[in-house]
């Protein structure tokens, strides 16, 4: 019996240790962006692409911050090589930088990401280019 005691609060206490260490805020670091404007208004929009969905060229009058809520996406900044960014990852897009990808890099599946619009005033969100 004194064993099964025994056994019994090294049990709870392991488990409320573990529970406890779970319970603690984590904060993990994601991106940083050095923007050379000032910040008045900052628009954040959820936007989801279907599967296979493909951006168009463009660019963003204001710099981009975000992240990849589900999915993934090929990203390329003109000049840059491609590269994928997964759920949980995040990404910036520079003021006036021409956008070639931002693409669902799945084609059975859908994306969905949100995307920070750091605002000096009222620019537009984005623009297509030729």
């Amino acid at each position: 019996m004194k064993k099964l005691l025994f056994t019994i609060f090294i049990i709870l206490i392991y488990s409320t240790n573990t529970m406890a260490q779970k319970s603690q805020i984590e904060r993990k670091d994601l991106e940083t962006a050095l923007l050379h404007q000032n910040v008045s208004k900052v628009e954040v929009q959820e936007i989801t692409f279907p599967a296979g969905q493909t951006a168009p060229k463009h660019l963003h009058n204001c710099p981009v911050v975000g992240y990849v809520k589900s999915g993934s996406v090929l990203f390329q900044i003109e000049g840059e090589d491609p590269k994928v960014i997964n759920a949980g990852e995040s990404f910036y897009e520079p003021k006036g930088n021409t956008i070639l990808h931002f693409d669902n890099n799945s084609k059975t599946e859908e994306m969905t990401f949100v995307a920070f619009y750091l605002k000096e005033d009222n620019e537009m969100n984005t623009e297509l280019v030729r």
